[in-house]
């Protein structure tokens, strides 16, 4: 090998060693959430007909550890939030860069929030521009609200530094209540473009819950972020909204579910309350194909812990045992059944995945119905059966009463 070749490969790997890409974080704007609204006319205060408004929540990483005061050189603000606004998404987060000191970087986004009045247009665009974004992760959070979404995203919830952040882990940890589906950007990019799903997005709002720590009487009027219900599409536009217990049920068909509540009327005492958590469960959506139209069999078996008793309660007597289990049955039944009969009459939607259910089973039967779905979706006949069993009252098996005569 002679000494020219050698040279060469010497200065080939030096090249190749280089950080010709690299990204000093001094540089970045670290964006930890993102807020889409309709641009407000400032003289008469209406949404108008086109373009967006768009804010960032970016943290100030100097500033984001909890400190009471503010470290030198900084405001002590953990994030900086801001809008701008242009016709396309596009062009308002590009003009962020005649203002913003640094460069917008969404590789550590947490969450895209929504306002309701963007998404009854459409979201095609934000799901085209936020899936064509290298820098952006496809199990980002994704969610609607009634509220301004600039408001939900820079709504500091006092558990979390980051607002971003406690966004994040009120999705991570939504399989405690069940109030709502855990939608991520890659399942409402793939519900669009699927022949058979409409896409369904959960929905947060601004209420108030929080407690002032500095002034008496301040209960609720800090307001806080919280997460239920959902909303549902048809194409790219929001069509509907589910309230609490729609959603409870929806995620049954779409998600695996850890533990739901039901609150029922004591059996020997119906003005006192009882609670059963649904701790484990068998949810199964079987399709078949009769006389050229698709029906549904819904099978729910549930299996039960009383964890709060109003009343007098012991797994031993097995009257009380087998009415709790008939209400848990007729109640969960109910919301089932509710909510397929506003997917099917009144959003005329299939957010259920049941188109795709279908398709795996009836391939070829699929082929003569899919152009139609929307309106065969609409006459489907479905069967919903619930099968409910109390296992345990958690530790107490003989009824809490009190030691005094």
């Amino acid at each position: 090998m002679t000494k020219q070749v050698i040279l060469s490969f010497v200065i080939l790997i030096i090249f190749l060693s280089g950080c010709t890409g690299k990204k000093e974080i001094n540089d970045l704007a670290l964006v930890m959430a993102v807020g889409i609204d309709k641009i407000e006319d400032p003289v008469e205060g209406n949404s108008k007909d086109k373009g967006y408004e768009v804010t960032v929540e970016v943290a100030r990483p100097a500033d984001a550890r909890g400190q009471t005061g503010a470290p030198s050189g900084n405001t002590g603000d953990p994030i900086w939030s801001a809008s701008s606004q242009g016709e396309t998404l596009f062009e308002a987060i590009r003009h962020m860069a005649s203002f913003a000191t640094r460069r917008v970087f969404w590789a550590h986004n947490y969450i895209i929030v929504i306002n309701e009045d963007v998404a009854r247009d459409g979201i095609k665009d934000i799901i085209d521009f936020f899936t064509r974004n290298p820098e952006l992760r496809m199990r980002t959070w994704i969610a609607i609200t009634p509220n301004k979404a600039k408001d939900i995203i820079s709504t500091m919830t006092g558990l979390e530094v980051i607002p971003g952040e406690a966004l994040d882990k009120l999705y991570r940890y939504s399989d405690i209540s069940g109030a709502a589906p855990r939608t991520e950007l890659l399942d409402v990019q793939s519900a669009y473009l699927s022949e058979t799903t409409q896409p369904i997005i959960a929905r947060v709002r601004l209420i108030g819950r929080g407690v002032s720590n500095k002034k008496e009487g301040q209960a609720g009027a800090i307001k806080q972020v919280e997460l239920e219900g959902a909303g549902v599409f048809k194409g790219d536009k929001l069509v509907g909204i589910l309230d609490r217990d729609d959603s409870t049920a929806a995620v049954l068909f779409i998600e695996r579910v850890k533990s739901q509540i039901v609150v029922l009327s004591c059996p020997k005492n119906p003005e006192e309350v009882l609670t059963a958590e649904i701790v484990h469960d068998r949810f199964n959506v079987t399709p078949s194909y009769k006389n050229g139209k698709p029906a549904f069999t819904v099978d729910f078996k549930a299996f039960v812990n009383i964890v709060e008793a109003g009343c007098p309660f012991t797994i031993e007597d097995e009257d009380d045992v087998s009415t709790i289990e008939k209400e848990i049955e007729v109640t969960v039944k109910g919301n089932i059944e509710k909510l397929l009969t506003k997917a099917q009459k009144e959003f005329k939607s299939d957010f259920l995945e049941l188109g795709q259910r279908f398709n795996n089973r009836f391939p070829s039967e699929w082929k003569t119905i899919k152009k139609s779905w929307d309106s065969t979706f609409s006459d489907a006949e479905f069967t919903v059966n619930v099968d409910a069993k109390v296992k345990g009252g958690v530790l107490l098996y003989n009824p809490t009463r009190s030691g005094k005569r």
